[in-house]
């Protein structure tokens, strides 16, 4: 219970049978398995293909800060695409344009569960030799061309935390199909250390105390040779139980909250004079997080006076996370490039909300929802 053991194995193994990967290593966050999934990179066990200190990776500044900074924490540069409205995701036509030779890795997420172009960017990833990495943070369940978000690309991450598909109070996941990533992010996640071994199982590999790495000398235990510049970022067996049961769930919460996204989608499209409604991308099946809504430029409606209005009416709401990530104040410092302009982003940023389907909504819920919409737009009153 005091550490991963029993529970968290047999949570990656169905997991990973959910999503359709065979390797799945849970970790504290999602933002830590973003971290995880992008440091990964940087190992020198990947040769040429290692990403190095200012090697450029393609992004969006419409998102959450924890898909971006990993590139930052690692000395590589981000570079941002403007973004799609109504999907709210990466518009895939202006992806290589940003191409240079020190592009290395395009990293993005699914924004809130509804799935990037990934037959576009697949494609310039292949085309240029870049690495994939798909934040699925918020996508748990979502589909592109019936094959799980997550799976397209190298490496993929998702979180559990509270609010989330399901959870595990706090804790996130990396998975990929390829074993050799799999070590890598396993050492990172564990301390750096080159050992394999899990926890209480010494000498799995009958070498423990037979090679002779780095400068140490032959011999050394290998349980204490380190091989990456590591964390700690392991979860524990009782997040990994909770897991489990909410796993036993997961589709029953994926369709309930497609459900709601929809019920609620066509409840308002009464106010559609005011509001920019959103939009699967094509060809995919979203296990939608959250609701976005954008006020129409003609709408006359300041975002500030209707979140009050609603929050005052107990309908809680939430900005698409950091708005235009590049005008945060801690951005001023934060070596990056833009490719264009960032209009749709900077939209997102003055005009754009989203309001929550958790599985637990009732149609009467949504009914009220709908209901305050159309009261402060002066709509059937």
């Amino acid at each position: 219970w005091l550490t991963t053991g029993r529970f968290n194995d047999a949570f990656e193994k169905k997991l990973g049978e959910f999503i359709g990967v065979p390797h799945v290593l849970t970790t504290t966050s999602g933002s830590s398995a973003n971290l995880l999934a992008l440091t990964a990179l940087t190992s020198p066990k990947l040769g040429e293909r290692a990403l190095k200190p200012g090697d450029e990776v393609i992004t969006v500044a419409a998102g959450f800060p924890t898909t971006v900074n990993p590139a930052i924490q690692n000395g590589l540069i981000p570079v941002f695409v403007d973004v799609d409205i109504p999907t709210y995701n990466i518009d895939a036509s202006l992806i290589e344009a940003a191409v240079t030779e020190k592009s290395k890795a395009i990293m993005i997420a699914h924004t809130l569960g509804n799935a990037f172009n990934l037959s576009e960017v697949r494609r310039i990833a292949d085309k240029y030799n870049l690495w994939l990495i798909e934040d699925c943070c918020d996508a748990l369940g979502t589909t592109y061309e019936g094959q799980m978000v997550g799976t397209f690309g190298d490496i993929g991450t998702v979180s559990f935390y509270p609010a989330h598909h399901i959870t595990m109070g706090e804790g996130g996941a990396v998975f990929t199909k390829s074993g050799e990533l799999k070590k890598i992010i396993e050492s990172f996640r564990d301390w750096g250390r080159d050992c394999y071994c899990a926890p209480g199982c010494d000498n799995t590999c009958g070498k423990r105390f037979g090679q002779q790495l780095g400068s140490l000398p032959q011999g050394y235990d290998h349980k204490y040779t380190y091989s990456h510049l590591g964390y700690n970022l392991k979860i524990t067996d009782m997040q990994a139980a909770c897991g489990l049961a909410q796993l036993e769930r997961v589709e029953e919460f994926v369709e309930q909250r497609k459900a709601n996204f929809s019920y609620l989608k066509q409840g308002l499209q009464s106010c559609t004079e005011f509001l920019e409604l959103p939009e699967a991308t094509e060809k995919s099946d979203p296990s939608w997080f959250g609701f976005p809504i954008t006020l129409k430029e003609t709408s006359g409606v300041n975002r500030v006076e209707l979140v009050k209005f609603l929050d005052e009416a107990k309908i809680g709401t939430r900005l698409l996370f950091a708005g235009n990530l590049i005008r945060q104040p801690y951005f001023a410092n934060v070596k990056y490039r833009v490719v264009g302009e960032l209009t749709n982003t900077d939209r997102i940023m003055n005009q754009t909300f989203w309001i929550g389907i958790y599985p637990g909504l009732t149609t009467e819920h949504l009914d009220y929802v709908v209901s305050k919409f159309e009261e402060f737009f002066g709509l059937n009153f």
